[in-house]
């Protein structure tokens, strides 16, 4: 495997400039790229996707891997950190960062480690993030999430006036690849893709009732209000049968709806 300065080093020959432009372009000096060029250290990990995006590849092309194999790699350590992703985030985040070691600055383990890092004490890194993710990824996929992290992460800092901005980045969709994928392929496909959009659409349904109804009831309109909770509440009973498909999830959604449960319980109680 070509070592990953060389490979930044050919790059930057083949676009036929020196190591003081693509130092200005990354924000950082000559002797920097001199040193990585040498193997002498390595770029931080959030420079990653900003140097492929610079050269036009993708950081699996940059580092040289061949793609099929990381991505089966990749895939089972983000399924492996998302088992702790709820119960133990420091966990979850130990086994992202070793992947990254493995896989430095890929866009999909970053992409995962967002979702272990708390908004408040991390925000600084969480923005850094989500910020390199949306200017230099590919894949709309990450670029959309990391716009919707990013936002929250506003949010959770009273950072109000830049939440739409950053939201108005995503494009209105009025369905989901999963939702066409159900309705138009058959067998397993569609009981895959009908079974992760039910999952999905649950999940929502119940909070944009609960988001409906407190914002009632601030407006004062109190019966309104109950009633987005009470249909909340039956919706997640409607649920209590349900069963989990343990292949693609780690809950049933009776259990993923618990803090939200208890939430409605208290809005009703109110």
């Amino acid at each position: 495997m070509i070592q990953l300065g060389d490979k930044i080093k050919s790059l930057r020959k083949q676009k036929n400039i020196s190591q003081e432009v693509f130092a200005n372009y990354l924000g950082v000096s000559f002797q920097a790229v001199s040193k990585w060029e040498n193997g002498i250290t390595l770029p931080d990990i959030t420079m990653i996707p900003a140097i492929a995006s610079f050269f036009s590849v993708s950081t699996d092309e940059l580092f040289d891997f061949n793609l099929f194999e990381v991505k089966k790699q990749v895939t089972e350590i983000c399924d492996e950190a998302y088992k702790y992703r709820f119960t133990d985030p420091e966990k979850s985040e130990h086994i992202l960062r070793d992947g990254l070691k493995k896989f430095p600055g890929n866009e999909i383990i970053l992409n995962n480690l967002l979702y272990t890092l708390d908004f408040q004490t991390r925000a600084d890194e969480v923005i850094g993030l989500c910020k390199t993710l949306i200017e230099s990824t590919k894949d709309d996929e990450v670029k959309y999430d990391a716009c919707r992290i990013l936002a929250a992460c506003y949010k959770e800092n009273g950072k109000q006036d830049l939440i739409k901005p950053t939201l108005e980045m995503i494009p209105e969709v009025y369905f989901s690849k999963l939702e066409l994928l159900a309705a138009m392929l058959d067998g397993a496909d569609s009981y895959e893709a009908a079974q992760k959009q039910k999952y999905l659409s649950a999940v929502s349904l119940i909070d944009m009732l609960i988001i409906a109804g407190k914002r009632l009831k601030e407006d004062g309109e109190t019966e309104k209000a109950i009633s987005q909770f009470k249909i909340a509440e039956k919706v997640m009973d409607a649920f209590e049968e349900d069963f989990c498909e343990n292949k693609w999830f780690n809950a049933t959604l009776k259990e993923e709806t618990g803090d939200q449960r208890r939430e409605v319980d208290k809005l009703l109680k109110e």
